[in-house]
């Protein structure tokens, strides 16, 4: 059974994930007769389907280190009552960022494996914030994943990867590349590969580059004439 305390705790230290801004579709609900109206409908649904009950549960659905996993009383749009999950940045965490480095006028892919998927991809680095700055995050990304030195940033802006799910954005940048080094084995990083940009665009246009950081890092570098 999900704690409504600590859901409420939350509301309070971090109001400004709950606000409700004008016009919003789905409007957060905070009522406590609004809220225990928004489960029992949603509670009627699942069980008519054989699915379980306490996943109507307003509250905090799961939290760690990584994820904090928020399930809202909402009322949508045409009036209906109901609930929304979603996910937020945890307390104390910091702006992720992804890198499109290059090097020598050739991309620095990397081949990650990656555990969600089970597979090998070929991606750009990118991690955790680890600083309120997102350029130090960057640079230090960077000498983590490919150990790059004499880094020169440029500020791509950010992108929200999934803002159907998350509500974390993401700060891209371009990277100029000096010199680079060892892959991180311990993120499952086995590979740095130099790629000349004519065959790095023929990978993204063959859809054999997937990774969405690497694809959005790589269309504001392109609209920025900088690749």
């Amino acid at each position: 059974m999900i704690d409504r305390a600590d859901y409420l705790a939350l509301v309070r230290a971090r109001p400004e994930l709950f606000r409700n801004p004008e016009g919003a579709a789905f409007g957060i609900l905070l009522d406590e007769a609004e809220i225990r109206q928004a489960e029992t409908h949603v509670a009627g649904l699942l069980t008519k389907v054989g699915a379980p009950k306490e996943w109507a549960e307003v509250g905090i659905a799961f939290r760690d280190q990584y994820v904090l996993l928020l399930r809202d009383a909402v009322r949508f749009a045409d009036g209906a009552l109901g609930t929304y999950i979603r996910m937020v940045a945890p307390e104390n965490s910091f702006q992720g960022v992804a890198i499109l480095p290059v090097w020598q006028r050739q991309v620095l892919l990397i081949r990650h494996f990656r555990h969600a998927t089970r597979a090998w991809h070929l991606e750009v680095p990118r991690g955790f914030g680890s600083d309120p700055d997102t350029g130090v995050s960057a640079r230090r990304e960077l000498a983590e994943e490919i150990g790059a030195s004499e880094v020169e940033l440029t500020d791509l802006g950010e992108i929200y990867a999934d803002a159907g799910a998350d509500s974390s954005a993401v700060a891209l940048f371009y990277a100029e590349v000096g010199s680079y080094g060892a892959p991180e084995l311990h993120e499952g990083i086995t590979a740095v590969l130099p790629t000349p940009l004519a065959e790095f665009e023929r990978m993204i246009a063959d859809g054999e580059l997937k990774d969405g950081y690497l694809l959005a890092a790589y269309a504001r570098a392109k609209a920025r004439n900088l690749i």
